[in-house]
């Protein structure tokens, strides 16, 4: 697994001039707008979606067949997909988190608070996508994978959408809500989100792997 792990960071090697445009987009973004929440999100989720860039270049000309003609077996490289998406994510939001702080309290415009709660809900959304988003590319490939996603996206966004429009007939505060929880119950509540996404992340991976273990190449 190591030897695919070099392999990929060597294919993004060549493109650390968009990883640069990326940072230096979000960087002015924090700077220059009281908005956080996207900025964390933004660069968390694109760069942890180069795994997806990563399996495209692997199947491009016939690649699969040279690849699995090596010692590396099929759950092995499900396995190690996975773990450079997360690889990538948590390194992005950790970078994203550490830049958002630093904006916040030199900008006194938001609070440590709101800046730990934002990250951890884009931790638990980035193991969602990622859970959602791989098995897809695995099974599709790159155009018709593209088309899948972005078809499940629209189906999370609708299902977003249908939750709000449900809490607001309800006369539902769910900020406000979260917001009168005391400190424990808010932990205890992420804590298990973060816990069930990676649940679901684990799930993700036995089935990309039940994907690649049935496809001919």
């Amino acid at each position: 697994m190591k030897g695919l792990l070099i392999k990929d960071f060597k294919l993004m090697k060549g493109q650390k001039n968009f990883f640069l445009i990326i940072i230096a987009v979000v960087i002015g973004m924090m700077f220059f707008s009281d908005d956080i929440v996207f900025p964390l999100g933004f660069l968390t989720f694109i760069v942890s979606l180069f795994t997806l860039s990563t399996v495209s270049y692997d199947e491009f000309d016939n690649g699969y067949p040279f690849l699995f003609s090596l010692p590396v077996t099929r759950p092995t490289y499900i396995i190690e997909k996975y773990c450079l998406g997360l690889i990538l994510g948590l390194g992005a939001w950790i970078a994203a988190g550490i830049l958002a702080g630093i904006t916040g309290m030199l900008k006194g415009t938001v609070s440590l608070h709101d800046v730990i709660v934002s990250a951890l809900i884009i931790l638990i959304l980035m193991f969602l996508i990622q859970a959602v988003m791989l098995p897809f590319q695995i099974k599709f490939g790159g155009e018709k994978g593209r088309i899948a996603i972005i078809a499940s996206i629209g189906l999370l966004f609708v299902i977003g959408v249908v939750i709000v429009k449900v809490s607001e007939s309800l006369n539902m505060d769910p900020a406000g809500i979260i917001n009168r929880l005391p400190a424990l119950g808010i932990g205890a509540g992420a804590a298990l989100a973060i816990t069930v996404a990676i649940i679901l992340w684990l799930i993700s991976m036995k089935i990309s792997i039940s994907i690649i273990n049935r496809k001919e190449f």
